[in-house]
Protein backbone atom coordinates (compact mmCIF):
# COMPACT_ATOMS: atom_id res chain seq x y z
CA UNK A 1 0.00 0.00 0.00
CA UNK A 2 1.32 3.25 -0.88
CA UNK A 3 1.18 5.92 1.21
CA UNK A 4 -0.16 9.26 -0.68
CA UNK A 5 1.82 12.82 0.73
CA UNK A 6 0.05 15.05 2.91
CA UNK A 7 -0.96 17.96 1.44
CA UNK A 8 -3.41 19.26 3.55
CA UNK A 9 -0.75 21.79 4.65
CA UNK A 10 -1.87 23.79 1.62
CA UNK A 11 -5.38 24.34 3.00
CA UNK A 12 -4.97 24.90 7.21
CA UNK A 13 -3.01 27.25 8.90
CA UNK A 14 0.60 27.07 8.82
CA UNK A 15 2.06 26.51 12.35
CA UNK A 16 4.32 29.80 11.08
CA UNK A 17 1.80 31.67 9.85
CA UNK A 18 3.90 34.75 11.80
CA UNK A 19 4.17 38.35 11.23
CA UNK A 20 7.49 37.38 9.58
CA UNK A 21 5.86 35.31 6.83
CA UNK A 22 3.08 37.99 6.61
CA UNK A 23 5.68 40.37 5.79
CA UNK A 24 7.40 37.97 3.28
CA UNK A 25 4.54 37.52 1.34
CA UNK A 26 3.00 41.28 1.37
CA UNK A 27 6.75 42.14 -0.09
CA UNK A 28 6.02 39.51 -2.69
CA UNK A 29 2.82 41.29 -3.40
CA UNK A 30 4.30 44.82 -3.22
CA UNK A 31 6.74 43.19 -5.87
CA UNK A 32 3.90 42.60 -8.43
CA UNK A 33 1.85 45.34 -7.68
CA UNK A 34 4.50 47.92 -7.41
CA UNK A 35 5.56 47.24 -11.22
CA UNK A 36 2.09 47.65 -12.54
CA UNK A 37 1.18 50.35 -10.05
CA UNK A 38 4.26 52.31 -11.49
CA UNK A 39 3.80 51.08 -15.01
CA UNK A 40 0.29 52.52 -14.87
CA UNK A 41 0.94 55.83 -13.44
CA UNK A 42 3.86 56.81 -15.35
CA UNK A 43 1.79 55.69 -18.77
CA UNK A 44 -1.43 57.34 -17.58
CA UNK A 45 0.03 60.51 -16.46
CA UNK A 46 2.27 61.06 -19.42
CA UNK A 47 -0.47 60.14 -21.89
CA UNK A 48 -2.82 62.92 -20.24
CA UNK A 49 -5.40 60.22 -19.10
CA UNK A 50 -7.65 61.22 -16.89
CA UNK A 51 -7.20 60.26 -13.32
CA UNK A 52 -9.79 57.60 -13.76
CA UNK A 53 -7.88 56.40 -16.87
CA UNK A 54 -4.76 56.55 -14.96
CA UNK A 55 -5.81 54.67 -12.11
CA UNK A 56 -8.10 51.87 -13.61
CA UNK A 57 -4.41 51.44 -16.12
CA UNK A 58 -2.21 50.86 -12.96
CA UNK A 59 -4.74 48.60 -11.28
CA UNK A 60 -4.89 46.48 -14.44
CA UNK A 61 -1.13 46.44 -14.77
CA UNK A 62 -0.33 45.45 -10.64
CA UNK A 63 -3.35 42.50 -10.92
CA UNK A 64 -1.24 41.16 -14.45
CA UNK A 65 2.80 41.61 -13.01
CA UNK A 66 1.24 40.16 -9.45
CA UNK A 67 -0.44 37.44 -11.00
CA UNK A 68 2.74 36.75 -12.98
CA UNK A 69 5.21 36.71 -10.40
CA UNK A 70 3.40 33.90 -8.32
CA UNK A 71 2.83 32.28 -11.37
CA UNK A 72 6.23 32.33 -12.08
CA UNK A 73 7.32 30.05 -9.13
CA UNK A 74 4.46 27.72 -9.34
CA UNK A 75 4.73 27.11 -12.66
CA UNK A 76 8.52 26.18 -12.05
CA UNK A 77 7.15 23.82 -8.90
CA UNK A 78 6.21 21.78 -12.14
CA UNK A 79 2.04 22.78 -12.06
CA UNK A 80 0.27 22.95 -14.90
CA UNK A 81 -0.53 26.39 -16.31
CA UNK A 82 -4.34 26.64 -15.52
CA UNK A 83 -3.42 25.22 -12.05
CA UNK A 84 -0.72 27.82 -11.48
CA UNK A 85 -3.60 30.42 -12.72
CA UNK A 86 -5.91 29.13 -10.13
CA UNK A 87 -3.04 29.14 -7.53
CA UNK A 88 -2.23 32.86 -8.05
CA UNK A 89 -6.16 33.82 -8.35
CA UNK A 90 -6.25 32.00 -4.78
CA UNK A 91 -3.20 33.33 -3.40
CA UNK A 92 -3.12 37.10 -4.61
CA UNK A 93 -6.47 38.31 -5.55
CA UNK A 94 -7.24 39.41 -1.87
CA UNK A 95 -3.94 41.27 -0.86
CA UNK A 96 -3.43 42.61 -4.65
CA UNK A 97 -7.31 44.05 -4.21
CA UNK A 98 -6.26 45.86 -0.48
CA UNK A 99 -2.64 47.25 -1.87
CA UNK A 100 -4.62 48.61 -4.90
CA UNK A 101 -7.57 50.37 -3.17
CA UNK A 102 -4.85 51.46 -0.52
CA UNK A 103 -2.02 52.95 -2.70
CA UNK A 104 -4.07 54.84 -5.64
CA UNK A 105 -6.60 56.45 -2.60
CA UNK A 106 -3.56 57.63 -1.30
CA UNK A 107 -2.53 59.09 -4.81
CA UNK A 108 -5.52 60.41 -5.71
CA UNK A 109 -5.68 62.19 -1.92
CA UNK A 110 -2.14 63.73 -2.24
CA UNK A 111 -2.86 67.46 -3.43
CA UNK A 112 -1.41 67.15 -7.24
CA UNK A 113 0.34 64.09 -7.46
CA UNK A 114 -1.82 62.94 -9.99
CA UNK A 115 -1.22 66.02 -11.85
CA UNK A 116 2.41 66.38 -11.38
CA UNK A 117 3.51 64.01 -13.93
CA UNK A 118 6.59 61.21 -13.79
CA UNK A 119 9.14 64.00 -14.28
CA UNK A 120 8.70 65.61 -10.78
CA UNK A 121 9.52 64.73 -7.55
CA UNK A 122 5.86 64.92 -6.41
CA UNK A 123 4.69 62.46 -8.35
CA UNK A 124 7.25 59.95 -7.43
CA UNK A 125 7.49 61.01 -3.42
CA UNK A 126 3.52 60.25 -3.24
CA UNK A 127 3.79 56.99 -5.83
CA UNK A 128 6.72 55.86 -3.26
CA UNK A 129 4.21 56.88 0.34
CA UNK A 130 1.29 55.66 -1.10
CA UNK A 131 3.06 52.53 -1.47
CA UNK A 132 4.82 51.98 1.54
CA UNK A 133 1.39 53.18 3.36
CA UNK A 134 -0.46 50.03 1.04
CA UNK A 135 2.83 47.70 2.36
CA UNK A 136 1.80 48.45 6.30
CA UNK A 137 -2.49 48.32 5.98
CA UNK A 138 -1.61 45.04 3.42
CA UNK A 139 0.52 43.07 5.94
CA UNK A 140 -2.11 42.34 8.90
CA UNK A 141 -4.45 41.66 6.18
CA UNK A 142 -2.03 38.73 4.73
CA UNK A 143 -1.55 38.04 8.05
CA UNK A 144 -5.01 37.16 9.13
CA UNK A 145 -5.14 35.32 5.32
CA UNK A 146 -2.36 32.95 6.16
CA UNK A 147 -3.34 32.16 9.71
CA UNK A 148 -7.19 31.07 7.71
CA UNK A 149 -4.32 28.41 5.05
CA UNK A 150 -5.59 31.06 2.40
CA UNK A 151 -3.65 33.97 0.54
CA UNK A 152 -0.06 33.03 -0.16
CA UNK A 153 -0.58 30.39 2.35
CA UNK A 154 -1.72 28.37 -0.97
CA UNK A 155 1.39 28.62 -2.43
CA UNK A 156 4.26 28.15 0.49
CA UNK A 157 5.27 24.41 -0.59
CA UNK A 158 5.38 25.34 -3.73
CA UNK A 159 8.17 28.10 -3.13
Amino acid sequence: MTQQPDTSHQHHAAPGSSWRMAVSATLHCLTGCAIGEILGMVIGTAAGLHNVGTVVLSVVLAFVFGYALTMRGVLRSGVSFAGAVRVALAADTFSIFVMEVVDNAVMVVVPGAMDAGPTTALFWASLAFALVVAFVLTVPVNKWMIARGRGHAVVHGMH
